[in-house]
């Protein structure tokens, strides 16, 4: 499968315009660091600005006084009034099911009212009134507060009504059909004024991303450079997000989203998420983005109107776009329920007078910075017992602890393995070493290298009997992870953890994936295998769990058994795990090269643990003994060339406790034992293949 090109031509437009502000780019981030929000902006800018928010509707003096402090980025605080406006202004927001021949499926983009009948988009989806006569928009396709998919409202477009775009600003305003609900939806109208943003504020995005339902992203895009036609910010967004709306703060448009700007190998080609090379297979959303572009609103206002000269066919609709105000939206209120009340379902409306407030909205924060992308340094919350900031967020979209029934009994059952852990030995000594003896007892230790290789690869092949699903909250964190203080501690960091706390979190992010597969599934009515697959490796990208595999699992292509051998799985918090990568092990010669973090060092594509180096090394050489040949064999992956390595680090931290408890537990769980921690002399005289 080639790369369409229409698809690659707007990427390296992008790209470009990316890579040529540069120097200014770099110079405004620099100003952000620092503080100096107001100097990273032109001086008519910053006061067209500041003239704004003081003349913000109904705005009170303290409110103003918050308002600049936000803008010159001494103040996080605002008002709850915030989330509210936000709601309101997200029901303009639809998801466009883009049309092929034969009907709807040619994917997915976003879109927001503009006008009373008048939707917005990018060019690039919807490139042709004839494109626009066979899509859809669907309105509230969101989840309630059950967690379920609300049924959305589908609506016509109506190109032959009215259509204009324009292939360079990447805008199409499209024509709707009347609807009985459209006129409820409101519209979001588009502001020309200068003063609604500058370099340094945080924008927000209301989007439906690879078609999934409605999300909002808050906090989480900072704007670090405004070109003549574009912005550029800093964030997450992904494939469907194409004709998302950017705001300010005031819940004002500032800029139609385009596209991102994705990340690029020495040779131009596109980098994946996981680091290899970008295959259009994978799909858009595979796609690892460093920052991401939009069209400012100002330039589409002044097109619009360009366009709309005396006896064109959009004059009377473009002269009524800017002069007719959106409704007045009735304010939410919360309902106030008598304690008696049950609380589970959706609130429904308030039968006396007002409706129950609810938001049904997917919410995505960010606080972390700098906005290079790169590793985040550690914050005060890095300290021994401290998980925030460590483990995977609890994000508004995580079900609670009490998800579905199966998966409610398979936590208590984790957390009763857990509880048991206290009455049992820790490690017994004496029973695992007959037991080591009756495990060994098939292997000539006096054979050579080579015919001692053979012979453990076959023993550890043909006692793997029960291999396990990758499921750490049920198979590691109970038991098998834990120290002899039994807490859990992170491979890399050495940061210990309640292990209790891991298990429900972990439980929480796979309700999460269940759900949001359950949403792909839905709205995809053809799935392949690899389609499935590769969904499946963004959720776990996007919700990863607390645990590292230390031969990362794209170097197997996430398959069983190696994905849930539990021999080469442990605990690590989401920040090492992220830190690390797919990365291979190395000894640096000169640590003062590499990027420090408490996890360890990483330069390009190396990475050096800061602890819990014999641990990984004897996990490595024992996948290499179960799977020969399996990894090593494509660049990227643990060359062989670097054995010694592995070797020095098992010689210097020889197994402790700690692996031996593990390593029995393991035998238990699956059947099969490490060499390497019975017998560690042997790791000098096996061949590794």
């Amino acid at each position: 499968m080639t790369i369409d090109p229409t698809f690659r031509a707007l990427l390296d437009d992008t790209r470009a315009r990316y890579d040529q502000s540069r120097s200014r780019r770099e110079r405004h981030i620099a100003l952000i660091e620092e503080g100096q929000v107001a100097k990273a902006n032109p001086t008519s800018l910053v006061e067209a600005r500041l003239a704004r928010i003081r003349g913000g509707r109904g705005a009170s003096s303290a409110s103003v006084e918050r308002g600049l402090e936000r803008v010159l980025g001494r103040n996080d605080l605002m008002s709850v009034r915030f989330l509210e406006d936000g709601w309101q202004t997200s029901r303009a927001v639809a998801r466009i099911q883009i049309g092929q021949a034969g009907g709807a499926g040619g994917g997915y983009g976003t879109g927001f009212l503009v006008g009373p009948r008048l939707l917005l988009t990018n060019h690039h989806v919807l490139p042709s009134a004839e494109l626009a006569a066979i899509s859809r928009a669907e309105f509230d396709y969101q989840l309630r507060l059950d967690g379920q998919l609300r049924p959305g409202t589908l609506v016509e477009l109506d190109p032959a009504g009215f259509y204009l775009s324009d292939r360079d600003l990447d805008y199409a305003l499209v024509g709707v059909r009347d609807h009985p609900e459209l006129a409820s939806f409101g519209w979001i109208p588009l502001i020309e004024e200068q003063g609604k943003l500058l370099v340094g504020e945080w924008v927000n995005i209301i989007q439906h991303p690879n078609g999934e339902p409605k999300q909002l992203a808050i906090r989480e895009n900072r704007v670090v450079d405004e070109l003549d036609r574009h912005l550029h910010y800093l964030t997450d967004t992904a494939p469907g997000s194409s004709g998302s709306p950017v705001f300010n703060d005031q819940w004002e448009v500032v800029a139609l989203h385009r596209s991102g700007v994705p990340a690029t190998d020495a040779s131009g080609g596109i980098v994946a998420i996981d680091g290899r090379p970008w295959e259009p297979y994978m799909g858009e959303h595979r796609i690892k983005w460093v920052a991401n572009e939009g069209v400012r609103v100002s330039q589409l206002v002044a097109h619009i109107r360009s366009r709309a000269t005396p006896g064109s066919p959009w004059e009377s609709q473009v002269r009524s776009l800017f002069r007719t105000p959106p409704p007045a939206q009735a304010p939410l209120t919360v309902q106030n329920k008598p304690a008696s009340t049950p609380t589970g379902g959706v609130p429904e409306a308030d039968q006396g007078q007002a409706a129950t407030w609810t938001i049904p909205l997917q919410v995505s924060v960010r606080l972390a910075w700098p906005p290079d992308g790169g590793p985040r340094p550690p914050t005060s919350a890095a300290r021994a017992g401290d998980l925030a900031g460590h483990l995977a967020p609890q994000s508004p979209e995580l079900p609670p602890a009490d998800v579905e029934p199966s998966a409610s009994m398979q936590l208590r059952e984790a957390l009763g393995e857990l509880a048991q852990a206290r009455q049992r030995p820790y490690y017994d000594e004496e029973a695992d070493a007959a037991a080591i003896e009756a495990y060994y007892r098939p292997i000539d230790a006096g054979a050579g290298s080579g015919a001692l290789a053979t012979a453990l690869g076959e023993l550890v092949r043909s006692t793997h009997q029960r291999p396990v699903s990758y499921a750490p909250a049920r198979q590691l964190y109970p038991w098998i992870d834990l120290h002899p203080d039994l807490r859990l501690r992170s491979i890399y960091s050495g940061q210990d953890f309640d292990p209790e706390t891991i298990i429900r979190e972990d439980f929480r992010i796979e309700a999460a994936r269940s759900l949001r597969l359950q949403e792909f599934r839905a709205r995809e009515q053809q799935l392949s295998e690899q389609q499935l697959a590769l969904e499946e490796a963004l959720l776990e990208t996007a919700l990863p769990y607390n645990c590292e595999h230390v031969v990362p699992q794209s170097w197997f292509d996430r398959r069983e058994p190696m994905r849930g051998d539990l021999h080469h799985l442990f605990t690590c918090e989401m920040r090492c795990n992220s830190f690390r990568g797919n990365c291979p092990y190395i000894s640096f010669a000169d640590p003062r090269e590499a990027v420090m973090d408490q996890c360890g060092r990483r330069e390009g594509r190396d990475f050096e643990p800061q602890r819990g180096r014999g641990t990984v090394a004897r996990a490595v050489l024992y996948f290499l003994l179960r799977y020969p040949g399996m990894v090593g064999d494509k660049p990227g992956e643990m060359p062989l060339e670097r054995l010694p390595t592995l070797i020095a680090w098992h010689r210097e931290e020889p197994p402790d406790l700690y692996e031996r408890h593990r390593n029995a537990a393991i035998q238990a769980a699956q059947g099969n034992r490490n060499p390497l921690i019975d017998r560690p002399e042997w790791a000098e005289r096996i061949t590794f293949r």
